[in-house]
């Protein structure tokens, strides 16, 4: 692996998928020698979660960067063998991106994979927002937070819209509830997982209030919106899990719909995934209606969702 991961000065780690001008200062094996094409066979926990990834819409660059964490924490391991320096690593992640974009589901992958791989006891997620971690009086904070945290040992705290922890400048208890998860990052960095997650913009401002913080998140994740032929897999994916398909006209209305919905609202505004799950749950509940009242019970009819069974004209949200 052409060196994946390079230090920041201040102590962040670049993912480094493709590095191609770096001056090679000794000869090189052939391409073919130093990237094989399959993972070999011992690495059935990688072969397992790749799967997992596998069903996964999108996220290309995630699904490669899981691997490569995977491989650095596996190298470490080797190097540790073989009498070389290999410190515990500190996986505390950042994810930022528009709402449904996957970041929760990740969450629970990584917790599975590094779980199976002896990083993390349990590998469960606990996942958390602002009311969950800030209290209502001076001390009460930093117990409801020690709280959480003690819920998440051997497993991943998940945080979403972490932004909101910043907001309210210095007499807000958000405050307090920061100081405490970052005291509990590194007395107990090892024994288990913080992610903060939120909108790009939001936790770049959020970084910038509190400068302390960037420097122990050694991994932070872009998660990208999905374009519309990936909403699309998302919506059939879902439908065929339930055994229902979109006929023509509905899949060339939920086209039309996705592409006006995206352009009218913008990326802030729409919530990707979930967006596409909400539609398909009240297509499901059109599509009963419709058949309940004409009596039409035929195994054809009871998985096929039509265009006027989808809860939106071309041009309107639902």
């Amino acid at each position: 692996m052409d060196q994946p991961f390079r230090m920041k000065n201040n102590g962040q780690i670049s993912i480094v998928l493709n590095s191609q001008n770096r001056k090679a200062l000794i000869k090189e094996p052939p391409e073919s020698q130093v990237l094989p094409k399959e993972i070999p066979q011992e690495h059935a926990v990688l072969k397992e979660i790749e799967e997992e990834l596998n069903s996964l819409v999108g996220m290309e660059e995630m699904k490669k960067t899981i691997k490569e964490i995977y491989a650095w924490i596996y190298v470490n391991k080797k190097r540790e063998e073989a009498g070389l320096k290999a410190g515990k690593q500190v996986l505390h992640m950042m994810f930022k991106g528009n709402p449904g974009t996957g970041k929760t589901t990740v969450a629970r992958l990584i917790g599975k994979l590094f779980q199976k791989m002896n990083v993390l006891s349990k590998g469960h997620l606990i996942e958390a927002e602002r009311a969950d971690l800030v209290g209502e009086y001076i001390g009460h904070t930093a117990q409801k937070t020690r709280d959480l945290i003690k819920k998440a040992m051997g497993g991943i705290l998940f945080v979403d819209e972490a932004y909101s922890l910043g907001r309210g400048g210095e007499k807000d208890f958000g405050k307090e509830a920061i100081d405490t998860l970052v005291k509990h990052m590194e007395d107990k960095q090892h024994d288990f997982i913080l992610i903060l997650a939120g909108y790009s913009r939001e936790m770049e401002e959020f970084l910038s209030l509190n400068p302390g913080l960037q420097s122990r998140f050694p991994l932070i994740i872009n998660f990208p919106d999905y374009t519309i032929e990936q909403l699309m897999e998302i919506a059939a994916k879902m439908l065929k899990d339930r055994e229902y398909i979109l006929s023509h006209e509905a899949e060339k209305k939920l086209r039309e719909h996705l592409y006006w919905v995206k352009t009218t609202t913008g990326s802030r505004g729409f919530s990707n995934g979930r967006y596409i799950r909400n539609i398909i749950e009240k297509a499901v509940r059109a599509q009963a209606m419709r058949l309940l009242l004409q009596n039409n019970y035929d195994k054809y009819e009871l998985t096929m969702i039509r265009s006027n069974d989808l809860p939106f004209s071309e041009f309107e949200l639902p």
